[in-house]
């Protein structure tokens, strides 16, 4: 086989691969749009880095000459973090943002230190054969 056909072999199979990697970045740049909106910095995070891996995988079909996915799928993530850090600043904006009121009326109220009950505390009583803070039997 030529040189030519084994590069033409590979690219069609590359460029498919390709197409496939840049559909998976757009999507994860939209999961990382919603979790944006939502103010979930960990599900961004981790949307954004599966993103990376789909964003390399639509760089496999550049072996075919083929930019497009890749081209794709880097305006895919920034369109999607435009839309969200926008549609984050409106939600802000209008106030209805998430409350947690029910979560803040199940925790106990703190009590100030000066008007804490004072529990009565025993000391340990301390052995003879060696130091109190030895945890483990000391071979000397």
């Amino acid at each position: 086989m030529t040189t030519m056909r084994v590069a033409s072999d590979l690219a069609a199979v590359m460029v498919p691969i390709g197409y496939a990697g840049a559909a998976l970045a757009a999507i994860f740049a939209i999961v990382a749009a919603v979790a944006i909106i939502r103010g979930a910095g960990g599900l961004a995070g981790g949307a954004v880095g599966l993103w990376i891996v789909g964003a390399l995988m639509s760089v496999a079909a550049s072996f075919g000459q083929d930019w497009t996915p890749l081209i794709l799928a880097c305006g895919s993530l920034v369109a999607m973090l435009i839309v969200g850090a926008i549609v984050r600043a409106i939600v802000n904006a209008a106030g209805d943002g998430r409350v947690d009121r029910a979560a803040e009326d199940a925790l106990p109220k703190a009590v100030p230190a000066s008007k804490a009950p004072t529990a009565p505390t025993s000391k340990p009583a301390l052995s003879k054969t060696g130091p109190a803070t030895a945890s483990v039997a000391i071979v000397r």
